[in-house]
């Protein structure tokens, strides 16, 4: 009869503790992306716009310009802009404008957006009510969108001392590829078949 090593089964509970433990951080990992992109969308942090349900309640005589910006990354083979530079509007009044999407290759291709407003500090107060980046884009062959953005900024920014006084603000836009494939955006209006130049 052989006698069991005197610390043995505390060494198994350790192996077994630091198994779980790595299991657990490498879950943490893969979470931590959605989750601080959520954390962004919901608090503006970081110049994430924040998304909105519905119009605020009040509005203001104050006026801010919005300028607007929009890039595209390598490998997607798109021209993206958009329609209006800049446009100014009043703080809490709704607003809307089209943003341009060609796909310029001989292939359907899907794209997704990624956006921040700067300076950052406005992200909490710019409220995006519909927007193409909230799903997958795809578009045919030589095909031309609009991709409508209906937004406001809060009311709220009068009650920031910082941000009281910002009197532009710049929400900038770039599509990368995207390996899902999606239908054609129900937001988007088709404007132009192949041949079509932006």
């Amino acid at each position: 009869m052989s006698k069991q090593q005197p610390g043995g089964r505390s060494h198994g509970v350790t192996a077994i503790a630091c198994g779980v433990f790595v299991l657990t951080m490498l879950g943490a990992a893969f979470a931590s992306v959605p989750l601080y992109d959520m954390f962004c969308r919901v608090t503006g942090y970081g110049g994430t716009p924040v998304r909105a349900d519905a119009a605020p309640d009040k509005k203001l005589n104050r006026t801010i310009t919005v300028r607007f910006d929009g890039n595209v990354a390598n490998g997607i083979g798109w021209a993206f802009r958009p329609e209006q530079r800049q446009i100014k509007v009043k703080v809490g009044e709704i607003n809307q404008v089209n943003f341009v999407a060609e796909n310029r290759t001989d292939r359907s291709s899907t794209g997704t957006a990624t956006f921040n407003v700067t300076p950052e500090l406005t992200g909490q107060y710019f409220n995006k009510i519909a927007c193409f980046c909230f799903t997958s884009q795809t578009l045919k062959p030589g095909e031309r969108v609009e991709m409508p953005v209906t937004f406001f900024i809060d009311p709220a920014i009068d009650e920031n001392a910082q941000a009281r006084f910002i009197d532009t603000i710049t929400l900038s836009y770039t599509f990368f590829p995207s390996s899902e494939e999606a239908p054609a955006p129900v937001a988007a209006v088709k404007t132009q078949a192949q041949g079509s130049s932006l």
